[in-house]
């Protein structure tokens, strides 16, 4: 399904977000702490746009390495940027030694990990101590007026223009259904804490709920 979106994927999110994905992607980046010389590995990276904010954020000393497991986006991506080591990976068997990342990251990400406690799990292994798993993901308005206008829009208007540009319907119906199935909040930062050795396990709203960004800190 997303070999089959990957091309037009970039202006798919940015119409159906009014260009919000990128300031989300930012937020992600400054509530890491990621720091100038530090080593970043962002997960389920699809074209790059995580990995290439944390390269911004590091400068010429640290290094990026953005995997995912569809060699589409991985092709787009190394189009994006020469600077970072893009690979195909799968999150639940990363190809890292233990204790060698300072950051891992993944964004829109681990809801279509078909085991997101052993990605997880994963992503905190290859952490150094003290280091931070970063997750970006959708979540679900709270507020009763705004949350009913989100609904009908992600319901009928989102899988309608995600069709319209990418020719694949189908693969924004199950981008909503997903996400609307899939933890937030509490219940994902529950599950990331019953899932590996974090010191604590924080996460705030974006956008009235639209997105959550989660932050872990190893232990």
């Amino acid at each position: 399904m997303f070999a089959s979106i990957a091309r037009r994927y970039d202006r798919a999110n940015t119409v159906l977000s009014g260009g919000i994905h990128h300031l989300w992607r930012r937020a992600a980046v400054r509530w890491s702490g990621v720091e100038p010389g530090d080593r970043v590995l962002d997960c389920a990276t699809g074209t790059g746009d995580l990995a290439i904010a944390f390269r911004r954020a590091i400068g010429d000393k640290g290094e990026v390495v953005g995997i995912d497991f569809v060699p589409e986006m991985i092709e787009l991506a190394r189009r994006k940027s020469s600077d970072i080591r893009f690979e195909v990976a799968d999150v639940t068997a990363l190809p890292f030694e233990d204790s060698s990342f300072d950051i891992a990251s993944i964004a829109f990400g681990i809801r279509n990990v078909g085991d997101p406690r052993k990605g997880i799990r994963e992503m905190a292994r290859v952490l150094r101590p003290g280091g931070r798993v970063i997750v970006l993901e959708f979540g679900r308005p709270k507020r009763r007026a705004f949350g009913a206008a989100y609904d009908l829009y992600r319901t009928r208007v989102l899988p309608a223009i995600g069709g319209l540009i990418t020719g694949q319907k189908r693969a924004y119906e199950y981008l909503d259904q997903s996400s609307v199935a899939f933890p937030h909040g509490e219940e994902l930062a529950a599950l990331m804490r019953e899932t590996a050795d974090f010191s604590s396990v924080e996460f705030r709203a974006l956008t009235f709920g639209i997105a959550y960004l989660y932050r872990g800190v190893k232990r």
